[in-house]
């Protein structure tokens, strides 16, 4: 029996994805060519690898079998790659970086021109996603890194044991009000106001429960908003207090947006994060890139030991 490693590939994807469709986009081919991929492979195995009975294409144990063995090929491929470009110092080729709105306008954009000036051969490509689907998009190969947020002053939620981090940066909190509001002196002046609060699966979401129960309140959540400019054009239109990061804040308008002289309510840790199996070098490289980019919009550096 001769097994072509081309279309254990092609399993491997349909098993990380699946479904046909999912796997052509993450393979770059049409759905009709893993199709004939998919059926060229049991031919060769003279068993049936997919379960076309139900709606939702799915694995029968053969294919299972095959698949886990092309994760294992699939990941010997991976290491050998990585020990070579360590051998030769050559870092090369396409890396997909998924990342969250305030980090692509801040951190990955200016970041990229190091990165193709230190690196010619590497091929940065940036996609706006972040949440659960970024993670997926991660762990089935869609994307090589993912560069994600959480409350510093929290636990940070583990992602699993297939994923390694990262840190890049530290970013600040800062409350802010309305201007026509009075200067608060402290957290506490603002317990009976309005707040444009963020979802609670953000890094600002938690941190205003947090903050709330640090100064024993229950904040008003009047508005629920979940993109940064959003939230500030909602501050501005005197709809309630926020708590953004230092990056959000960019050109806001003092006028209309004040940042009262309030001690700072913690920080939200920006990570970057990556298949354990992935490409040491290239991650590095990609990594020293956006710490040199926070380091320049004023970000607080995280001691690395």
């Amino acid at each position: 029996m001769e097994l072509d490693p081309r279309r254990l590939r092609v399993l491997r994807a349909v098993a990380l994805r699946g479904g046909v469709m999912d796997a052509a986009q993450l393979l770059h081919l049409s759905p009709s060519a893993v199709s004939q991929q998919l059926a060229q492979l049991e031919r060769e195995v003279g068993l049936p690898l997919v379960d076309r009975s139900r709606r939702r294409i799915g694995l029968t144990p053969a294919g299972h079998l095959l698949a886990a063995r092309a994760e294992r090929i699939e990941q010997e491929l991976t290491e050998a790659r990585r020990e070579l470009t360590e051998l030769s110092g050559r870092v090369a080729g396409p890396v997909t970086i998924a990342a969250f709105s305030t980090a692509i306008c801040h951190l990955v954009a200016p970041a990229l021109h190091a990165i193709v000036e230190a690196y010619p051969e590497l091929e940065p490509r940036v996609v706006e996603l972040e949440g659960p689907a970024a993670l997926r998009e991660l762990r089935t190969g869609g994307c090589d890194m993912v560069i994600t947020e959480h409350d510093g002053e929290s636990a940070e939620s583990a992602d699993g044991h297939d994923l390694a981090s990262s840190p890049v940066a530290d970013d600040e909190y800062r409350v802010v009000t309305p201007a026509s509001w009075p200067r608060p002196a402290s957290i506490r002046d603002l317990a009976g106001r309005p707040w444009v609060a963020s979802p609670d699966d953000t890094a600002c979401g938690r941190a205003l429960l947090r903050i709330c129960a640090d100064h024993g309140f229950t904040a008003r959540r009047d508005h629920l908003c979940r993109e940064f400019p959003t939230v500030l054009a909602m501050v501005a239109a005197e709809a309630g207090a926020a708590v953004v990061p230092t990056l959000a804040l960019g050109s806001t308008p003092p006028a209309r947006v004040a940042v009262p002289a309030v001690p700072v309510v913690g920080h939200r840790r920006i990570t970057a994060l990556f298949r354990r199996s992935g490409p040491d070098p290239v991650a590095s490289a990609v990594v020293q890139a956006l710490r040199e980019s926070a380091d320049q919009a004023g970000l607080i550096p995280v001691r690395v030991l």
